[in-house]
């Protein structure tokens, strides 16, 4: 029985042979593309007031603070 990481790089397979059969080109992978360094993204109206508190009382930006958190 194929484990479920060969049964995804089967079916990636698959779906390129697909695409590349319908005239399509596939996307490049993921970890070969560059990033911007800028992402949207869309929180509750209060979690965003906590973090402005926050961020203004350790006398960072906003997103400083949040970069740092989501860095880890």
């Amino acid at each position: 029985m194929a484990k479920p990481h060969q049964v995804k790089q089967l079916l990636a397979a698959d779906v390129v042979a697909e695409m590349e059969a319908g005239g399509e080109t596939p996307p490049g992978a993921l970890a070969d593309r560059s990033s911007s360094g800028r992402f949207v993204v869309r929180i509750p109206a209060e979690v965003h007031r906590r973090l402005a508190i926050e961020a203004a009382e350790q006398n960072v930006s906003l997103n400083r603070l949040v970069s740092a958190r989501l860095a880890g």
